[in-house]
């Protein structure tokens, strides 16, 4: 007898892609969807369980509403000519009304009762400006958590980012990094301006002083002139009137 179509909905539906560096823990995120009007009960299987770790790896998704499961690769030596025969399945049935432990139900579960999807698992190593432009949003995604971690959204401060958040993310820091570069030639320009205007003060500066010296030299000479002149009109004077 067939099986009956999984009634779960899967994001991603038929692959698992892994992005390196594989030097530390990559995690994936696997949405669960139940779009019924019941309680479905699942299992997450892998056939490399040494490989990886998820977390939850089963439970029961209550009608109408979904989870997420993070897969997280452990670290490992990437080998790019080494083609991932890693598989995951995700296992569900129909839970009975008011079941909370579904250890029993799986047991006594028959075959045609169970319905399953099957996932492969995809190893992608991003090429170097990729990488560079990962790790300096990394320190900046870093630096916004370590100055100002409380006006960031919960999601972010525990790590666990969809897709969508990612992209905004990383959108933000793309912006932070125009708007840096922006006050960054805006200073620049400021202090040029703030140069030409010093060393158009200090000309003029030089400039006034120089005529002061030259009115101060004239004003000496007519000093000079006029004291002179008292003295011959004295000397004259005194001589008429002997």
């Amino acid at each position: 007898m067939a099986r009956p179509e999984q009634v779960l909905l899967l994001e991603p539906q038929h692959e698992l892609k892994f992005r390196g560096p594989f030097s530390d823990v990559v995690t994936k995120n696997l949405k669960l969807a139940n779009p019924t009007d019941r309680n479905v009960g699942f299992k997450v299987k892998t056939t490399a369980p040494r490989r990886y770790c998820v977390r939850p790896n089963s439970g029961i998704i209550v009608a109408g509403t979904s989870i997420n499961v993070s897969v997280m690769l452990q670290p490992f030596d990437y080998d790019p000519n080494e083609k991932s025969k890693h598989k995951f399945m995700v296992q569900s049935l129909l839970a009975p009304p008011d079941t909370t432990d579904m250890d029993g139900v799986w047991k006594e579960a028959k075959p045609e009762e169970l319905m399953d999807s099957k996932l492969r698992c995809v190893f992608e190593m991003p090429v170097e400006n990729e990488k560079s432009h990962d790790i300096e949003t990394k320190m900046m995604t870093s630096s916004l958590l370590k100055s100002d971690s409380s006006t960031l959204p919960p999601k972010l401060l525990s790590g666990t980012l969809d897709d969508g958040e990612v992209k905004k993310v990383m959108e933000e820091c793309k912006r932070l990094q125009t708007e840096a570069q922006r006050l960054r030639e805006e200073n620049k320009q400021i202090r040029e301006d703030d140069g030409q205007r010093m060393r158009k003060s200090n000309m003029m500066s030089s400039h006034h002083t120089s005529v002061g010296m030259k009115k101060e030299e004239g004003l000496s000479a007519r000093s000079m002139a006029l004291i002179v002149l008292f003295f011959i009109v004295g000397v004259v004077v005194g001589k008429l009137v002997l």
